[in-house]
């Protein structure tokens, strides 16, 4: 029997306009994913990455970096959302509406605010979401709109990478062969 393919994500055709992701995987941020994404980045702001600092804050600890929390959420939201994208075309009215801090963890959603046909492309639309993250607690945390371009089902072929074929097959618990 021949592998069963994973979800391979929405298509333009796909979206409905007042659709509800609920993004499928938490995440919770760790302060060295907040360090090391904060240095990765260059910020220079001793309020991610200086413990002393965060302490004498009127937060009484160190902050996430507020892009990392915008990539987790926008990471978490691709499965449902980009993950047939051509290209992200804009990000607007993001909003931090609560501090985020290590040992918070992050689940998004998104609703499918607008799509169009693609006047460039035939074989793409545009789509455009709302996405919110919110804490273990449900509170919110972050919320932006984004808009990128994806392609339609009969799109024909796409980028994609070049899966190897294992040399052998895999085999179950009793060692017998899948068939093909």
């Amino acid at each position: 029997m021949p592998p069963k393919t994973g979800w391979s994500g929405r298509f333009f055709g796909d979206f409905r306009i007042g659709d509800v992701y609920e993004h499928p995987l938490g995440r919770t941020i760790t302060e060295v994913d907040n360090t090391w994404f904060t240095l990765l980045t260059m910020n220079t702001a001793e309020m991610h990455f200086n413990a002393e600092v965060g302490a004498a804050s009127e937060f009484g600890g160190s902050l996430v970096n507020s892009t990392l929390t915008l990539a987790i959420t926008a990471g978490q939201s691709v499965i449902d959302t980009s993950y047939n994208a051509i290209a992200n075309l804009g990000w607007d009215e993001i909003r931090l509406v609560k501090p985020v801090f290590a040992g918070d963890t992050l689940w998004s959603e998104s609703i499918v605010l607008d799509k169009r046909e693609s006047k460039s492309r035939p074989y793409a639309g545009i789509v455009t979401v709302k996405t919110r993250a919110v804490n273990q607690r449900g509170e919110d945390v972050l919320t932006y709109k984004r808009t990128f371009m994806v392609y339609k089902t009969d799109a024909g072929e796409r980028p994609q990478g070049n899966r190897p074929r294992p040399i052998r097959p895999i085999t179950d618990s009793t060692g017998t062969e899948a068939s093909s």
